[in-house]
């Protein structure tokens, strides 16, 4: 039982005069491997006059390529989507049994295959290496899950948040020595600490949903006051056994239904969801996000109105009315299991499918049945359900 919601994105840009726009890249397209089911997906572009070629870059992102063949005045992007927000356990996942404990190591295939997502891209300053060194290495029953949950809390603690203009991504120890960042900021943040204990990270650039809750908290923020969408960014972390899996440092949470992934690189100079150039122009540039909901399916958490109730309650009066009418009577159905009171404990009673006592009693307790519910029926023996492991036969007296 979900949310369906329908996103719009609409990027437009207006030139002074007719300008050659030179060959754009969008990554705006959900990717392959998000947890959210995508329903339906649009691109719009105008000018109407261009070329459109869908293509996978090396990290299986989707990239539509555009080309335009004539000098335009203005650009037009725009997207639209349908997501089923069904709730998503973040923690649904298993990691493999040598991975479980941090530290663990890659095994060398696979430590080839991430060698983009474990190489530090970044020099490490004073900030950095004293901002690790604080960190407390796991000891004891601590997993490499709730490993990385304490370094994704931490920076949550340790870097605000703020609405940055600015183009680029700042470097880990720009963001620490500013004790603030964006959200693109603090997800490169995360991926550059996690790589530097070993573990495979890469950025995140996508659309966040967040919707409002249906009552209010019992304990901290309600979330936010109205339906919300804009673009995000986030880090995933490859767990062997789970794959990739997300953690957002904006929120200190991992990622959820809300998070819809359009393109993870190693680095976020490839994970931009507009690249491209004009000629020397003066532009004006406008952006825009909105989220409305298409369909709503009932909750537990958003209560019935004293009309719904009424109305489920003639409906069951009506039921119950023909369950009478044609005399429909309720029993209770089961599979009772009888265990010799002189021997509860042998494996004919337990884990065994046959025994020396079992049949003799078996057939017994047959007869003294049949006599009672069957006087006169015929007492047949067959073969049982057969379980995986266990020896055979196995016996059914009906």
């Amino acid at each position: 039982m979900g949310i369906h919601v329908g996103i719009e994105h609409h990027t437009s840009y207006r030139f002074d005069r007719p300008v050659t726009i030179h060959p754009h890249v969008l990554r705006l397209r959900p990717a392959p491997h998000c947890r959210t089911p995508i329903l339906a997906y649009s691109l719009r572009v105008t000018p109407g006059d261009h070329f459109l070629n869908w293509q996978q870059d090396p990290f299986a992102n989707h990239l539509a390529r555009l080309v335009f063949p004539e000098p335009a005045t203005h650009l037009d992007i725009s997207v639209d989507l349908v997501a089923d927000l069904t709730v998503v356990n973040p923690f649904d996942f298993f990691v493999e049994k040598h991975a479980e404990h941090y530290p663990f190591t890659y095994e060398p295939g696979l430590a080839a295959d991430l060698e983009p997502y474990l190489r530090v891209a970044e020099t490490a300053g004073p900030l950095l290496d004293e901002w690790l060194a604080g960190v407390d290495l796991p000891t004891g029953d601590m997993t490499t899950v709730d490993f990385l949950v304490m370094l994704n809390r931490r920076l949550f603690r340790d870097v605000a948040y703020s609405v940055r203009m600015e183009p680029g991504v700042q470097s880990p120890e720009t963001t620490l020595e500013r004790a603030i960042g964006s959200c693109r900021d603090t997800s490169w943040l995360v991926v550059e600490v996690v790589r530097r204990f070993g573990l495979a990270a890469r950025f995140v650039s996508g659309y966040l949903i967040q919707l409002t809750a249906d009552v209010p908290a019992l304990d901290g923020p309600s979330g936010p006051a109205a339906d919300f969408t804009d673009l995000h960014a986030w880090a995933e972390v490859y767990l062997p056994g789970a794959g990739w899996i997300g953690f957002d440092p904006t929120s200190g949470l991992m990622a959820g239904e809300g998070h819809i992934p359009l393109a993870c690189t190693p680095h976020p100079s490839s994970a931009s969801p507009v690249t491209g150039s004009t000629s020397v122009c003066e532009v004006e540039f406008a952006f825009a996000n909105a989220v409305h909901r298409v369909r709503e399916d009932q909750r537990v958490t958003l209560p019935y109105t004293p009309d719904q109730w009424e109305r489920i309650d003639r409906l069951g009066d009506a039921v119950d009315e023909r369950l009478q009418a044609g005399d429909v009577r309720l029993t209770m159905g089961g599979e009772p299991t009888f265990v010799s009171i002189d021997d509860m404990d042998g494996a004919e009673w337990n884990i065994a499918a046959d025994g020396p006592a079992k049949r003799a009693l078996a057939h017994d307790l047959s007869l003294r049945l049949a006599a009672r519910f069957a006087p006169g029926g015929l007492l047949q023996y067959g073969q049982g359900k057969w379980y995986p492991g266990e020896p055979l036969p196995r016996w059914s007296l009906n």
